[in-house]
């Protein structure tokens, strides 16, 4: 990885397990390109290494992730980096919606959907808040081990917009739950999310680590070959249950909503920032 790389995502192998770690924590990891394309780099290394059975993706710091970068330094929306997921023209030069969907099928949808094809297992080890983009991280995971002062939010309702880019609420939770989780955009604890088979196990936050490993070399000791077909099995049996349609025809939905905010108010976030949603989700 480069030195920049490096700055936003920090990675080890140690006992066959690799650890990825968001590593932006004085902004509570949120996701910017920069962020997206260095987990990809280290999802790619994890996955050519023989010496890796399995991967743990977690967060630095106080939280696992805050979600998409909608107003840091380091936003990074005007800036073209090297297509990995999606064959389409680049979104640097072009407008309004011609951009925002050649973007975010690339850096938000498309990156998430080729993360879930990762053949080895994917945990998910999360902290504190796991909010909109860092809900697509989780979901793309294969499961999730939560600790008990975690908790999960869409908030995104109130920009007017049906929910994150890789729209897998009714599946993650069931239809009900999602109505919920994306009418009130309030925090769902970690507790709630494992009632509602979201999160796999819920454990003390000073246990997250420990127990997270324990569960990862569990599955690393099974055959490669075979977890990748049974990640291919469960996956397709997924989208015969309309996953994929479904999120396609919701990411039509999604930039319907950020073409009206633009043509509105003038900003396809309908002038919604990270405090307000802060604000909103006390």
């Amino acid at each position: 990885m480069s030195s920049a790389e490096e700055q936003v995502v920090t990675s080890e192998v140690r006992d066959g397990i690799a650890t990825i770690r968001l590593n932006r924590p004085e902004y509570r990891n949120a996701q910017n390109s920069a962020v997206t394309y260095a987990l990809d780099a280290a999802f790619v290394e994890a996955t050519n290494d023989d010496a890796v059975k399995a991967i743990v993706l977690a967060g630095n710091g106080k939280h696992f992730c805050a979600g998409h970068d909608i107003g840091t330094p380091g936003r990074d929306i005007d800036q073209s980096f090297e297509r990995k997921a999606v064959i389409w023209w680049d979104h640097v030069g072009a407008e309004g919606v011609d951009s925002r969907f050649a973007r975010e099928s690339e850096v938000y949808l498309g990156m998430c959907r080729r993360w879930r094809e990762i053949p080895k297992p994917v945990i998910a080890m999360v902290h504190g808040a796991c909010i909109a983009g860092g809900l697509m991280l989780a979901w793309s995971c294969d499961f999730i081990v939560a600790s008990d002062d975690a908790f999960f939010q869409d908030p995104v309702v109130q920009m007017g917009i049906p929910g994150v880019e890789f729209f897998a609420h009714p599946w993650v939770t069931n239809p009900r739950a999602a109505k919920e989780m994306l009418y009130t955009g309030d925090r769902m604890s970690a507790a709630r999310a494992y009632e509602l088979g979201m999160v796999n196990h819920v454990v003390p936050r000073e246990e997250l680590e420990e127990r997270t490993r324990e569960i990862a070399s569990r599955v690393a000791r099974m055959p490669r070959l075979g977890l990748a077909l049974t990640k291919k099995a469960v996956n397709q049996a997924e989208d015969l249950q309309g996953f994929r349609a479904g999120m396609d025809s919701v990411f039509g939905l999604h930039h319907a909503a950020h073409a009206h905010n633009a043509e509105v108010q003038g900003d396809s976030l309908a002038g919604v920032n990270i405090k307000a949603i802060r604000a909103e989700s006390k």
